[in-house]
């Protein structure tokens, strides 16, 4: 069996798809479904059972996993709204969830592979390598993050198996409808494209020009082939980076995805950058893969174009959701 945490979130259901397509449906898929529009994430998916993150805690803690073979756990389930000032709801969430899940799992020696952040880097400023020297929390969501991912540094040289911990960069793809306005820019801009006609990105800020804001955007599916190279090598351990290492301006993005609508560069509209998020943004984010590609990963990653193209045309046919199939 394989547990996914998180599994009818974006992330975890698009791993979920990814075990569907190597013939896997042996998944325990772990989630809450309070926000009842993730169900939709795993209806067109083939899992064996799911539980309730508090049952699953619960029968965690009582022992009821002690005998199952469990093969990897994919651990994706987290809060990752930034903006949840509650420091003992996202430490209890994040850290200590994930703190028993990791005794568990090396109890057992079963390889444990879950979600970092890129947001442990903070400004961005000190550089995005996955070094103290870089890292930084600016909200109690990264400080939950980067405390989980020093709290497991202090294992990896004496844990008899594998550990992995994968700071996602900005991450977008099918199934995020249900992440409203925390989904990203490509969902967005599709959306906004449908509804006004237009799509709108910020105007010149800081030393940036229109929409000339800059980010490590990764096709989900590069995330899942990123999660399944650990998967297949399990000596490796570690806190690895999760982008491509090059970054592409919010312009690209506009422009692939009017190119889908055969839409005019007239169509492109910039807004005054909100006061609000003044000296609180970060212009520019891209990752240090030295360490992701020194550790043997080669599949490469999706050229940008061709994944918003992909992205727009299941937008178009399913609302963003995989197909069922028969």
């Amino acid at each position: 069996m394989i547990i996914v945490t998180g599994g009818a979130g974006f992330i975890g259901s698009n791993i979920v798809k990814g075990l569907n397509d190597k013939g896997i449906d042996d998944i325990l898929v772990v989630d809450n479904l309070t926000n009842m529009v993730k169900f939709k994430n795993i209806q067109g998916l083939k899992v064996k059972d799911y539980l309730d993150k508090v049952d699953f805690a619960n029968m965690l803690n009582q022992g009821k996993f002690a005998n199952e073979k469990i093969e990897v756990v994919f651990h994706e389930g987290a809060c990752s709204d930034t903006m949840e000032y509650d420091g003992k709801y996202m430490m209890q969430n994040n850290f200590e969830y994930t703190k028993n899940l990791f005794s568990f799992a090396t109890g057992r020696k079963i390889p444990l592979i879950y979600a970092s952040s890129a947001s442990t880097y903070g400004s961005g400023l000190n550089g995005f390598k996955e070094e103290p020297a870089c890292e930084e929390a600016l909200n109690v969501y990264a400080f939950s993050k980067l405390f989980f991912d020093n709290y497991a540094r202090r294992y990896f040289n004496s844990i008899e198996s594998q550990v992995v911990g994968l700071r996602y960069f900005n991450v977008y793809g099918p199934q995020e409808n249900h992440k409203g306005k925390m989904a990203s820019m490509v969902f967005q801009m599709y959306n906004q494209f449908k509804a006004e006609g237009k799509v709108k990105l910020f105007d010149a800020y800081d030393t940036y020009g229109p929409g000339e804001q800059t980010r490590d955007f990764i096709y989900v599916n590069d995330v899942v082939n990123v999660n399944f190279f650990f998967w297949e090598h399990p000596e490796i351990s570690g806190v690895f980076n999760c982008g491509t290492g090059n970054a592409h301006q919010f312009n690209v993005l506009a422009h692939a995805v009017l190119n889908h609508f055969g839409a005019a560069e007239d169509k492109l509209e910039y807004v005054p950058f909100p006061e609000v998020l003044k000296g609180k943004y970060q212009s520019f984010t891209e990752a240090d893969a030295t360490n992701l590609l020194n550790a043997g990963y080669d599949k490469g990653f999706t050229e940008i174009n061709q994944a918003v193209a992909e992205y727009c045309k299941l937008l178009d046919e399913t609302g963003g959701y995989y197909k069922h199939e028969a």
